[in-house]
Protein backbone atom coordinates (compact mmCIF):
# COMPACT_ATOMS: atom_id res chain seq x y z
CA UNK A 1 0.00 0.00 0.00
CA UNK A 2 2.85 2.25 0.52
CA UNK A 3 4.19 1.47 -2.88
CA UNK A 4 0.79 2.42 -4.63
CA UNK A 5 0.59 5.80 -2.43
CA UNK A 6 3.98 6.47 -4.06
CA UNK A 7 3.16 5.92 -7.13
CA UNK A 8 0.06 8.26 -7.04
CA UNK A 9 2.17 11.04 -5.78
CA UNK A 10 4.41 9.93 -8.32
CA UNK A 11 1.93 10.70 -11.03
CA UNK A 12 0.34 13.71 -9.33
CA UNK A 13 3.95 15.44 -9.18
CA UNK A 14 4.49 14.74 -12.93
CA UNK A 15 1.24 15.78 -14.37
CA UNK A 16 1.44 19.13 -12.25
CA UNK A 17 4.94 19.92 -13.31
CA UNK A 18 3.82 18.82 -16.72
CA UNK A 19 1.21 21.22 -16.67
CA UNK A 20 2.67 24.25 -15.24
CA UNK A 21 5.34 23.89 -17.98
CA UNK A 22 2.89 23.71 -20.79
CA UNK A 23 1.56 27.24 -19.74
CA UNK A 24 4.88 28.62 -20.79
CA UNK A 25 4.69 27.40 -24.16
CA UNK A 26 2.82 30.32 -26.12
CA UNK A 27 0.25 30.10 -28.96
CA UNK A 28 -0.62 26.97 -27.45
CA UNK A 29 -4.78 27.79 -26.64
CA UNK A 30 -6.00 24.50 -24.89
CA UNK A 31 -8.23 24.40 -21.64
CA UNK A 32 -6.48 22.53 -18.80
CA UNK A 33 -8.52 19.37 -18.88
CA UNK A 34 -7.53 19.21 -22.72
CA UNK A 35 -3.89 19.56 -21.68
CA UNK A 36 -4.11 17.19 -18.68
CA UNK A 37 -5.38 14.22 -21.42
CA UNK A 38 -2.44 15.12 -23.47
CA UNK A 39 0.00 14.75 -20.44
CA UNK A 40 -1.96 11.50 -19.28
CA UNK A 41 -0.84 10.03 -22.36
CA UNK A 42 2.21 10.96 -22.58
CA UNK A 43 2.48 9.34 -19.38
CA UNK A 44 0.90 6.30 -20.42
CA UNK A 45 2.93 5.28 -24.09
CA UNK A 46 5.98 7.21 -23.45
CA UNK A 47 6.52 7.34 -19.62
CA UNK A 48 5.78 4.18 -18.67
CA UNK A 49 7.59 2.28 -21.20
CA UNK A 50 10.69 3.29 -20.25
CA UNK A 51 12.97 1.09 -18.56
CA UNK A 52 13.98 2.80 -15.48
CA UNK A 53 9.97 3.55 -14.74
CA UNK A 54 9.33 -0.40 -15.40
CA UNK A 55 7.91 -0.35 -11.47
CA UNK A 56 5.07 1.64 -12.10
CA UNK A 57 3.46 -1.80 -13.89
CA UNK A 58 3.12 -3.64 -11.12
CA UNK A 59 -0.02 -1.10 -9.68
CA UNK A 60 -3.26 -0.78 -10.69
CA UNK A 61 -3.46 1.39 -13.53
CA UNK A 62 -6.85 3.17 -11.90
CA UNK A 63 -4.38 4.64 -9.55
CA UNK A 64 -2.49 6.93 -11.81
CA UNK A 65 -5.98 7.55 -13.87
CA UNK A 66 -7.35 8.74 -10.27
CA UNK A 67 -4.33 10.93 -9.89
CA UNK A 68 -5.03 13.06 -12.86
CA UNK A 69 -8.47 13.27 -11.53
CA UNK A 70 -7.49 14.79 -8.26
CA UNK A 71 -5.00 17.19 -10.13
CA UNK A 72 -7.56 18.31 -12.50
CA UNK A 73 -10.53 19.27 -9.52
CA UNK A 74 -7.54 20.70 -7.66
CA UNK A 75 -6.59 22.78 -10.48
CA UNK A 76 -10.38 23.85 -11.46
CA UNK A 77 -10.53 24.60 -7.51
CA UNK A 78 -7.75 26.96 -7.64
CA UNK A 79 -9.19 28.85 -11.07
CA UNK A 80 -12.76 29.28 -9.57
CA UNK A 81 -10.31 31.28 -6.49
CA UNK A 82 -11.91 28.55 -3.52
CA UNK A 83 -8.25 27.05 -2.91
CA UNK A 84 -4.17 28.21 -3.54
CA UNK A 85 -2.47 26.61 -6.64
CA UNK A 86 -2.13 22.73 -6.25
CA UNK A 87 1.56 22.00 -4.20
CA UNK A 88 3.86 18.98 -4.89
CA UNK A 89 2.76 16.03 -3.09
CA UNK A 90 4.92 14.65 -0.25
CA UNK A 91 5.11 12.16 2.42
CA UNK A 92 4.68 14.33 4.94
CA UNK A 93 1.11 14.92 4.37
CA UNK A 94 0.46 11.05 4.37
CA UNK A 95 -0.18 7.97 1.82
CA UNK A 96 -3.48 8.18 0.10
CA UNK A 97 -4.68 6.43 -3.26
CA UNK A 98 -7.86 5.96 -5.13
CA UNK A 99 -8.92 2.57 -6.94
CA UNK A 100 -11.95 1.50 -8.65
CA UNK A 101 -14.11 -1.11 -10.70
CA UNK A 102 -13.57 0.39 -14.01
CA UNK A 103 -14.41 -2.98 -16.53
CA UNK A 104 -18.05 -3.99 -16.18
CA UNK A 105 -18.78 -7.77 -16.28
CA UNK A 106 -22.04 -8.77 -17.80
CA UNK A 107 -24.10 -11.53 -16.89
CA UNK A 108 -25.18 -15.05 -17.52
CA UNK A 109 -28.41 -16.33 -18.16
CA UNK A 110 -29.53 -16.92 -14.83
CA UNK A 111 -27.02 -14.92 -12.68
CA UNK A 112 -28.38 -11.68 -11.02
CA UNK A 113 -27.08 -8.34 -12.99
CA UNK A 114 -26.29 -6.56 -9.86
CA UNK A 115 -22.92 -8.81 -8.96
CA UNK A 116 -21.65 -7.81 -12.19
CA UNK A 117 -22.17 -4.42 -12.85
CA UNK A 118 -18.95 -1.65 -12.79
CA UNK A 119 -19.42 -1.33 -8.95
CA UNK A 120 -18.18 -3.83 -5.98
CA UNK A 121 -20.49 -5.58 -3.95
CA UNK A 122 -19.68 -5.37 -0.13
CA UNK A 123 -20.96 -8.14 2.41
CA UNK A 124 -21.68 -7.92 5.98
CA UNK A 125 -18.27 -8.61 7.98
CA UNK A 126 -14.68 -7.82 8.00
CA UNK A 127 -13.89 -8.08 4.57
CA UNK A 128 -14.06 -5.32 1.75
CA UNK A 129 -12.69 -5.97 -2.06
CA UNK A 130 -10.55 -3.43 -3.27
CA UNK A 131 -10.60 -3.48 -6.76
CA UNK A 132 -7.04 -3.74 -8.45
CA UNK A 133 -5.55 -4.93 -5.49
CA UNK A 134 -7.71 -7.62 -3.63
CA UNK A 135 -9.55 -8.44 -0.27
CA UNK A 136 -8.32 -7.09 2.66
CA UNK A 137 -9.93 -7.65 6.10
CA UNK A 138 -11.45 -4.50 8.48
CA UNK A 139 -11.32 -4.28 12.15
CA UNK A 140 -14.76 -2.72 12.13
CA UNK A 141 -17.89 -4.79 11.52
CA UNK A 142 -19.83 -4.02 8.45
CA UNK A 143 -23.49 -5.02 9.23
CA UNK A 144 -25.25 -4.40 5.58
CA UNK A 145 -25.05 -4.98 1.96
CA UNK A 146 -23.53 -1.99 0.14
CA UNK A 147 -22.24 -1.58 -3.17
CA UNK A 148 -19.62 1.06 -4.34
CA UNK A 149 -17.38 1.87 -7.36
CA UNK A 150 -14.29 3.81 -5.92
CA UNK A 151 -12.85 3.43 -2.76
CA UNK A 152 -10.09 5.83 -1.57
CA UNK A 153 -7.06 3.93 0.84
CA UNK A 154 -5.62 6.95 3.31
CA UNK A 155 -2.80 6.45 6.36
CA UNK A 156 -3.08 7.63 9.13
CA UNK A 157 -0.22 7.11 11.46
CA UNK A 158 0.55 3.60 11.70
CA UNK A 159 -3.44 2.89 10.52
CA UNK A 160 -4.99 2.48 6.84
CA UNK A 161 -8.58 3.70 6.56
CA UNK A 162 -10.87 2.73 3.49
CA UNK A 163 -13.54 4.64 2.60
CA UNK A 164 -16.20 5.01 -0.17
CA UNK A 165 -19.31 6.65 -1.30
CA UNK A 166 -23.12 5.10 -0.71
CA UNK A 167 -25.57 6.64 -2.56
CA UNK A 168 -28.05 7.23 0.12
CA UNK A 169 -30.70 10.62 0.89
CA UNK A 170 -31.02 11.88 4.33
CA UNK A 171 -34.34 12.98 5.52
CA UNK A 172 -33.98 16.05 7.89
CA UNK A 173 -36.24 16.38 11.02
CA UNK A 174 -39.04 18.52 10.40
CA UNK A 175 -39.83 19.46 14.13
CA UNK A 176 -37.34 20.71 16.44
CA UNK A 177 -37.64 21.03 20.70
CA UNK A 178 -36.44 24.72 20.70
CA UNK A 179 -36.77 27.30 18.13
CA UNK A 180 -33.72 29.60 18.65
CA UNK A 181 -30.79 29.71 20.50
CA UNK A 182 -27.50 31.37 20.98
CA UNK A 183 -23.74 29.82 21.48
CA UNK A 184 -21.10 31.73 22.54
CA UNK A 185 -17.74 29.83 22.61
CA UNK A 186 -14.56 30.34 24.56
CA UNK A 187 -11.64 28.78 26.28
CA UNK A 188 -12.55 27.89 29.92
CA UNK A 189 -16.09 26.72 28.85
CA UNK A 190 -16.05 25.73 25.54
CA UNK A 191 -19.62 26.52 24.38
CA UNK A 192 -22.34 28.52 26.77
CA UNK A 193 -25.63 28.23 25.42
CA UNK A 194 -28.42 30.96 25.93
CA UNK A 195 -30.84 28.41 27.88
CA UNK A 196 -28.21 28.55 30.49
CA UNK A 197 -26.54 24.92 29.13
CA UNK A 198 -22.90 24.71 29.04
CA UNK A 199 -20.29 22.28 27.23
CA UNK A 200 -16.79 21.89 28.20
CA UNK A 201 -14.35 20.23 26.14
CA UNK A 202 -13.66 16.56 27.32
CA UNK A 203 -10.97 16.26 29.79
CA UNK A 204 -9.66 13.30 28.27
CA UNK A 205 -8.25 15.90 25.66
CA UNK A 206 -5.65 17.64 27.90
CA UNK A 207 -4.90 13.62 29.00
CA UNK A 208 -3.60 12.86 25.98
CA UNK A 209 -1.90 15.91 25.06
CA UNK A 210 0.35 15.80 27.95
CA UNK A 211 1.31 12.50 27.14
CA UNK A 212 2.50 13.50 24.07
CA UNK A 213 4.57 16.15 25.40
CA UNK A 214 6.30 14.37 28.16
CA UNK A 215 7.07 12.09 25.49
CA UNK A 216 8.57 14.46 23.36
CA UNK A 217 10.18 15.69 25.91
CA UNK A 218 11.91 12.54 27.45
CA UNK A 219 12.61 12.23 23.91
CA UNK A 220 14.55 15.53 22.76
CA UNK A 221 17.95 14.31 22.90
CA UNK A 222 17.58 11.24 20.73
CA UNK A 223 19.25 11.14 17.55
CA UNK A 224 16.89 11.19 14.49
CA UNK A 225 19.58 11.14 11.84
CA UNK A 226 20.22 13.52 8.91
CA UNK A 227 18.78 13.08 5.38
CA UNK A 228 21.34 15.96 3.67
CA UNK A 229 23.86 14.29 5.97
CA UNK A 230 23.38 10.79 4.44
CA UNK A 231 22.76 9.43 8.15
CA UNK A 232 19.93 6.92 9.08
CA UNK A 233 17.20 7.22 11.86
CA UNK A 234 18.14 4.24 14.46
CA UNK A 235 15.14 1.74 14.77
CA UNK A 236 14.08 3.40 18.31
CA UNK A 237 13.67 6.63 16.36
CA UNK A 238 11.44 5.13 13.75
CA UNK A 239 9.38 3.98 16.67
CA UNK A 240 9.19 7.17 18.61
CA UNK A 241 7.91 8.87 15.42
CA UNK A 242 5.06 5.98 14.97
CA UNK A 243 4.47 6.31 18.70
CA UNK A 244 4.32 10.26 18.33
CA UNK A 245 1.97 9.86 15.22
CA UNK A 246 -0.24 7.92 17.14
CA UNK A 247 -0.56 10.17 19.89
CA UNK A 248 -1.74 12.74 17.38
CA UNK A 249 -4.12 10.77 16.00
CA UNK A 250 -5.39 10.15 19.44
CA UNK A 251 -5.76 13.84 20.37
CA UNK A 252 -7.47 14.07 16.57
CA UNK A 253 -9.70 11.46 17.26
CA UNK A 254 -10.44 12.64 20.61
CA UNK A 255 -11.67 16.34 19.38
CA UNK A 256 -13.21 15.32 16.08
CA UNK A 257 -15.78 12.68 18.18
CA UNK A 258 -16.62 15.58 20.34
CA UNK A 259 -16.97 18.12 17.99
CA UNK A 260 -19.42 15.73 16.11
CA UNK A 261 -21.37 14.41 18.87
CA UNK A 262 -21.74 17.87 20.16
CA UNK A 263 -22.95 19.96 16.82
CA UNK A 264 -25.38 16.56 16.54
CA UNK A 265 -27.09 16.97 19.58
CA UNK A 266 -27.38 20.96 18.64
CA UNK A 267 -28.77 20.70 15.37
CA UNK A 268 -31.28 17.70 16.74
CA UNK A 269 -32.98 19.71 19.29
CA UNK A 270 -32.36 23.66 17.81
CA UNK A 271 -34.17 25.40 15.22
CA UNK A 272 -32.16 28.50 14.71
CA UNK A 273 -28.61 28.49 16.02
CA UNK A 274 -26.74 31.70 16.50
CA UNK A 275 -23.09 32.21 16.49
CA UNK A 276 -20.79 34.77 16.57
CA UNK A 277 -17.86 35.48 13.13
CA UNK A 278 -14.69 34.77 15.46
CA UNK A 279 -11.64 35.88 14.31
CA UNK A 280 -9.56 32.84 15.00
CA UNK A 281 -6.58 33.74 13.01
CA UNK A 282 -6.29 36.85 14.85
CA UNK A 283 -6.77 34.85 18.20
CA UNK A 284 -4.24 32.52 17.40
CA UNK A 285 -1.89 35.58 17.30
CA UNK A 286 -2.08 35.78 21.11
CA UNK A 287 0.44 33.78 22.24
CA UNK A 288 -0.77 33.10 25.63
CA UNK A 289 -4.21 31.75 23.92
CA UNK A 290 -2.84 30.11 21.12
CA UNK A 291 -2.63 26.66 21.92
CA UNK A 292 -5.96 26.25 23.92
CA UNK A 293 -7.56 27.96 21.01
CA UNK A 294 -5.84 25.87 18.46
CA UNK A 295 -6.65 22.92 20.69
CA UNK A 296 -10.21 23.42 20.58
CA UNK A 297 -11.25 23.80 17.00
CA UNK A 298 -13.99 26.97 17.18
CA UNK A 299 -13.66 27.62 12.93
CA UNK A 300 -14.53 23.15 12.71
CA UNK A 301 -17.32 23.71 15.61
CA UNK A 302 -18.75 26.31 13.15
CA UNK A 303 -17.91 24.56 9.81
CA UNK A 304 -19.94 21.56 11.23
CA UNK A 305 -23.11 23.47 12.25
CA UNK A 306 -22.98 24.99 8.13
CA UNK A 307 -23.00 21.58 6.74
CA UNK A 308 -25.14 19.63 8.99
CA UNK A 309 -28.43 22.12 7.98
CA UNK A 310 -29.11 20.10 5.25
CA UNK A 311 -28.84 17.11 7.17
CA UNK A 312 -31.38 18.23 10.42
CA UNK A 313 -33.10 21.25 8.84
CA UNK A 314 -31.27 23.86 10.87
CA UNK A 315 -30.38 27.15 10.08
CA UNK A 316 -27.15 28.66 11.28
CA UNK A 317 -26.87 32.33 11.47
CA UNK A 318 -23.59 34.11 11.96
CA UNK A 319 -23.46 37.28 14.00
CA UNK A 320 -21.35 40.16 12.82
CA UNK A 321 -17.72 40.33 15.22
CA UNK A 322 -18.11 44.09 15.82
CA UNK A 323 -21.37 43.46 17.79
CA UNK A 324 -20.21 43.94 21.63
CA UNK A 325 -22.44 40.97 22.57
CA UNK A 326 -19.97 40.60 26.23
CA UNK A 327 -20.20 44.40 26.60
CA UNK A 328 -23.62 44.72 26.53
CA UNK A 329 -26.61 44.24 28.71
CA UNK A 330 -28.87 41.54 28.01
CA UNK A 331 -31.30 43.08 30.21
CA UNK A 332 -31.52 47.04 29.41
CA UNK A 333 -29.15 47.08 26.07
CA UNK A 334 -26.52 49.41 27.95
CA UNK A 335 -22.54 48.89 26.40
CA UNK A 336 -19.83 49.06 28.90
CA UNK A 337 -16.49 48.34 29.10
CA UNK A 338 -15.31 44.72 30.42
CA UNK A 339 -11.85 43.37 30.88
CA UNK A 340 -11.15 40.10 29.68
CA UNK A 341 -10.23 38.90 33.32
CA UNK A 342 -13.99 39.75 34.40
CA UNK A 343 -16.03 36.69 34.57
CA UNK A 344 -19.58 38.10 35.46
CA UNK A 345 -21.44 41.08 33.94
CA UNK A 346 -22.47 44.05 36.29
CA UNK A 347 -24.51 46.06 34.57
CA UNK A 348 -23.94 50.10 35.69
CA UNK A 349 -27.14 50.97 34.64
CA UNK A 350 -29.92 48.81 35.97
CA UNK A 351 -27.54 46.98 38.19
CA UNK A 352 -28.26 43.23 36.66
CA UNK A 353 -25.45 40.80 37.69
CA UNK A 354 -25.15 37.63 34.86
CA UNK A 355 -22.31 35.61 34.12
CA UNK A 356 -20.15 36.66 31.41
CA UNK A 357 -20.49 33.92 28.72
CA UNK A 358 -24.38 33.08 29.50
CA UNK A 359 -24.69 37.58 28.90
CA UNK A 360 -23.05 37.04 25.63
CA UNK A 361 -25.03 33.66 24.58
CA UNK A 362 -28.36 35.73 25.58
CA UNK A 363 -27.36 38.73 23.16
CA UNK A 364 -26.32 36.45 20.40
CA UNK A 365 -29.79 35.35 20.63
CA UNK A 366 -31.69 38.41 20.35
CA UNK A 367 -28.97 39.78 17.80
CA UNK A 368 -31.65 39.82 14.95
CA UNK A 369 -30.27 43.27 13.62
CA UNK A 370 -26.57 42.05 13.50
CA UNK A 371 -26.31 39.46 11.61
CA UNK A 372 -23.28 39.80 9.44
CA UNK A 373 -23.35 39.41 5.72
CA UNK A 374 -22.66 36.80 3.61
CA UNK A 375 -19.14 37.57 2.54
CA UNK A 376 -17.73 37.84 -1.10
CA UNK A 377 -15.56 34.79 -1.93
CA UNK A 378 -11.83 36.67 -2.74
CA UNK A 379 -10.17 34.91 -6.15
CA UNK A 380 -6.99 33.96 -4.99
CA UNK A 381 -5.94 32.83 -8.44
CA UNK A 382 -2.32 33.24 -9.40
CA UNK A 383 -0.64 34.53 -12.51
CA UNK A 384 0.60 31.65 -15.27
CA UNK A 385 3.75 33.27 -15.94
CA UNK A 386 4.85 33.22 -12.32
CA UNK A 387 3.91 29.80 -11.67
CA UNK A 388 4.94 28.61 -15.07
CA UNK A 389 8.99 30.25 -13.90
Amino acid sequence: MRGMAGFRRFVYNFGLEMLKASWGFEGIKASDSVRLNEIKKVFTNHVMTLPEYAWTRNYSSTIYQSAFQDLGEAVARWRKGLSEFPILATKKKGDKFSLYKANAVYPKKGEPALLFTNRVVIEPGRKINLPGYGTVRSLELVNYYYSSQTFTVTRTADKWFVSSNIDANRVPPIIHKVEKVGIDLGIKTFATLSDSSTISAPSSLKKAKTKLSKEQWRNRNKQFGNRNKGVRASLNAKKFFESVARKHLKIANIRRDFLQKTTTLISKKYYTIRVEDLNVSGMVANHKLAEAISSLGLYEFRRMLDYKQSHYGTELEVVDRWYPSSKTCSRCGHVQNMKLSERVFNCGACSFSIDRDLNAAINLEKGDNHLAKPKEKKSIKKSRKKKAS
